[in-house]
């Protein structure tokens, strides 16, 4: 019993088309930090910085389901592994977030940022 051969070429260059456009737009953004989203704040930080982290995720979550072959997984199995992931790095996240916040306020009066 032997499968036959997939060639995944197609797939594999779409996967990096999709990763790629979606590299560039956070390029594109991190080069020109528009001030609407970059002056303002939302939920403790930028839009932009929002705008980054979740475009980060979805490049992990194609990373994941593409090169880690999760969609001919069990459901259960494919949601422990992706939603621990997305868990983790939003825990992560916070944490920055959190605690970037508490420096720049301590250290504002004595760091010229």
């Amino acid at each position: 019993m032997s499968h036959a051969h997939e060639s995944n070429v197609k797939r594999i260059w779409m996967v990096f088309g999709i990763l790629s456009i979606i590299t560039i737009v956070e390029v594109g953004f991190g080069i020109y930090k528009p001030d609407a989203l970059h002056l303002t704040n939302f939920l403790g930080t930028s839009p932009l910085n929002w705008l980054f982290i979740i475009l980060t995720l979805a490049k992990a979550y194609g990373i994941t389901w593409t090169f880690m072959h999760m969609e001919g997984e069990k459901k259960w199995f494919r949601r422990a592994v992706v939603w621990t992931a997305v868990f983790l790095i939003c825990y992560l996240v916070a944490l920055l977030l959190i605690e970037g916040g508490y420096l720049y306020e301590t250290l504002s009066p004595l760091v010229k940022w």
